[in-house]
């Protein structure tokens, strides 16, 4: 890991850039599946699919049999783990629901809000390296509670023509209504057009790689939204003196073995307590499976030593980090100013591993710096929210006059007209 020592704030940016590709480096990629995906529909997915994840398919939807395949391949173990992870998914996004607003404004004019689901959403779910079922339950188990119809889910197939078992174990348990072996950006083209057998969808949520987060914005150019331009994973330690080395470490190196491009911050006022990660590091890096791909993470990735508490959250606000984990003596100050976080964990027995299985947070987030403007998901990401509005006669009596002189120096006569008509009614 590179090693920096109390950078001045002109050298913030440069200190904390992202290995990750522009837009425009991947763009052209990205537009040409596209425009292929609209034109050609599944011939188009299978080309792709075919080029990119080197299996040919006759079909790329799920049967009912491959779900029970695969849920005879998860051990009864993994089955509870995931059974208990949904439980406290569901209960955490569950009290996210929220009820009607109303209101009364004036006398005769009552306005109000509720909250309807999305009817059709899709989810991408990465299999590669790393087959992401807990994401599932992130994002399927929010979709049902809101109330969705159709929740689509896109996951490549390995080179036999399958997903892993966990993943439609995962799917299946938590009422995914349609699964399909598509991945990368053939996957998202699909979903976002429709194709002769995978459905259009109107929003598209799941991370992935960089060509994934490019299709994804591209979609929205399509009349598709998206939960977030959510990128390579990425994750940010604040830890000083009463921290834990090896647990620092192994939360550095939990994110780090996610991808090459992955990148991993510690943050410290304390100079040993960087030496002693550093150490602690080594130690466990070499040991991992995953070895290769944490390493060329690390090179990304930085031990930044700052002098004070106050000049660290500016820098860490500035970052604006997906997971950000706080090991320090006075977290009350910590996150009293924490602004700019996808997710936060808090104290030395808070692994962020805890947030993507099984506390029950959603581990779907803004990365790249994103959450200075975007929430992870969450309930709302499913649902949206209409206003009504009823007004009585003694109502339009009430704003009517307001009405018309605003229609008036807006030069909007129709505008005007509506209310006048009314009021004239009325007398």
């Amino acid at each position: 890991m590179n090693k920096i020592d109390n950078p001045a704030v002109a050298d913030w940016k440069q200190v904390l850039e992202r290995p990750t590709q522009t837009v425009a480096d991947i763009e052209g990629t990205v537009v040409s599946v596209f425009n292929e995906v609209r034109t050609d529909g599944d011939k188009a997915v299978n080309k792709y699919t075919t080029k990119f994840d080197g299996v040919s398919l006759q079909s790329t939807i799920v049967s009912v049999e491959e779900l029970v395949e695969a849920e005879k391949l998860v051990s009864e173990e993994l089955k509870k783990a995931i059974q208990l992870a949904k439980s406290n998914i569901e209960a955490f996004h569950k009290a996210q629901e929220t009820s009607k607003v109303s209101i009364q404004t004036v006398n005769g004019v009552d306005c109000w809000q509720e909250k309807r689901p999305i009817q059709k959403v899709g989810l991408y779910i990465p299999g590669g390296t790393a087959p992401l079922f807990s994401t599932i339950l992130m994002l399927a188990t929010p979709a049902n509670i809101a109330g969705c119809k159709e929740i689509v889910l896109c996951s490549p197939p390995n080179k036999e023509g399958k997903i892993n078992p966990a993943i439609l174990y995962a799917a299946n348990l938590c009422g995914v209504t349609k699964i399909y072996k598509v991945g990368g950006i053939q996957a998202i083209a699909a979903m976002t057009f429709g194709t002769q057998t995978i459905p259009q969808v109107y929003k598209i949520f799941g991370p992935g790689n960089q060509f994934v987060t490019v299709a994804k914005q591209i979609a929205t150019k399509y009349g598709v939204a998206i939960d977030m331009p959510a990128g390579p994973s990425e994750l940010l330690v604040l830890a000083d003196d009463t921290a834990n080395a090896a647990f620092v470490a192994s939360d550095l190196l939990s994110q780090a073995e996610h991808g090459t491009d992955s990148q991993v911050i510690l943050v410290s006022t304390s100079k040993q307590m960087i030496s002693d990660v550093e150490t602690e590091l080594e130690k466990q890096l070499a040991v991992l499976p995953r070895v290769e791909i944490a390493t060329q993470a690390i090179a990304n990735s930085k031990l930044i030593y700052i002098e004070t508490l106050e000049t660290a959250m500016q820098l860490i606000n500035e970052y604006a980090p997906e997971h950000f984990i706080v090991c320090v003596e006075n977290e009350d100050y910590v996150l009293n100013t924490i602004e700019n976080a996808g997710s936060v964990f808090i104290g030395n027995y808070t692994p962020e591993s805890a947030g993507d299985y099984a506390s029950g947070t959603n581990h779907t987030l803004p990365t790249n710096g994103y959450a200075k403007q975007y929430s992870g998901v969450n309930l709302d990401s499913f649902t949206k929210s209409i206003t009504f509005q009823k007004i009585s006669e003694q109502g339009i009596k009430e704003i009517g006059e307001a009405i018309e002189l605003m229609a008036d120096a807006e030069g909007l006569q129709a505008h005007k007209n509506a209310v006048t008509l009314r009021l004239k009614s009325l007398k």
